[in-house]
């Protein structure tokens, strides 16, 4: 079966010298649930912006359902509308992406710009409003919104184009636990709906709660390694080699101890019993 997203010896330099991505390998299937992860710097938003077709590689290829995605390709006007119709970007920085009026225009003007009617995007609009729980927000000014309401309100304009897969950069970056967890819950529900999920992150815990398929970026700006979640947020010394997680000191009394320290963790799903 011909992978949603094939990444084949990708290399990336900023400004012809400044190395981002050296010789990146990866494949991903529809459906799935896939986290690009590693310190900053190590190419994880550079990698989301080559799949989205918004910078383009040095060398190495990139597929989208078997076809090339290149400045070349994106110069058809049938396959940009293909590809753009299938893939959305949620933008790690909210304001970047959000520039209309109010809540109801943002979250039509996708659909607006895909020639589909107004009366058909005002009504995946409003199904939307739903989804993101911001039904009452309609008329207010995307810059009076909080942190968290405007992520929302940013994927919430991808979703009303209905897209085949979502790409989302660093999308828990600064919101409160609350927020976050919404979220999640969220990225639950539209995987479980068919979208195919990926994920551009340092939040481990994100990609533990997802159990996403993960490709983990070296800082030599590689494929260090990838695998299924499980396995590589227990592999201490991979994650410290690549410097997701860190050792330093604690002093107990008078004695010195080493410890790591990952911010994420598992949680533990319990069979749930009934009394009869």
């Amino acid at each position: 079966m011909v992978p949603l997203f094939s990444v084949e010896q990708v290399h990336y330099d900023y400004f012809g010298k400044i190395p981002a991505l050296a010789g990146a390998d990866l494949a991903i299937g529809a459906g799935e649930r896939f986290a690009i992860i590693g310190a900053n710097g190590s190419g994880k938003s550079t990698l989301l912006q080559l799949l989205d077709g918004l910078i383009f590689p040095r060398s190495g290829t990139i597929r989208f359902h078997g076809r090339e995605v290149s400045e070349r390709t994106l110069r058809d006007a049938g396959f940009l509308r293909y590809f753009r119709e299938r893939v959305g970007y949620v933008f790690q920085d909210s304001d970047v992406q959000l520039f209309c009026p109010t809540v109801l225009d943002e979250l039509m003007y996708g659909p607006l710009q895909l020639a589909i009617s107004e009366a058909e995007a005002l009504d995946r609009a409003h199904e939307v409003l739903q989804i993101i729980g911001l039904e009452h927000h309609t008329d207010r000014p995307t810059y009076m919104l909080s942190g968290g309401e405007k992520k929302r309100v940013a994927i919430g304009s991808i979703l009303t184009m209905n897209p085949e897969v979502l790409l989302l950069d660093e999308p828990t970056n600064g919101l409160d636990p609350r927020s976050a967890a919404f979220f999640i819950d969220l990225l639950h529900s539209l995987n479980a709906a068919g979208k195919t999920i990926v994920v551009a992150t340092h939040d481990l815990t994100l990609v533990a709660d997802l159990e996403m398929t993960v490709a983990l970026l070296s800082e030599e700006h590689r494929v260090e390694k990838i695998g299924l979640a499980a396995d590589i947020l227990a592999d201490e010394e991979l994650l410290l080699r690549t410097n997701l997680i860190h050792e330093h000191l604690h002093r107990h009394g008078e004695s010195l101890h080493r410890h790591r320290h990952g911010h994420f963790l598992f949680h533990r799903h319990e069979p749930e019993t009934r009394e009869e």
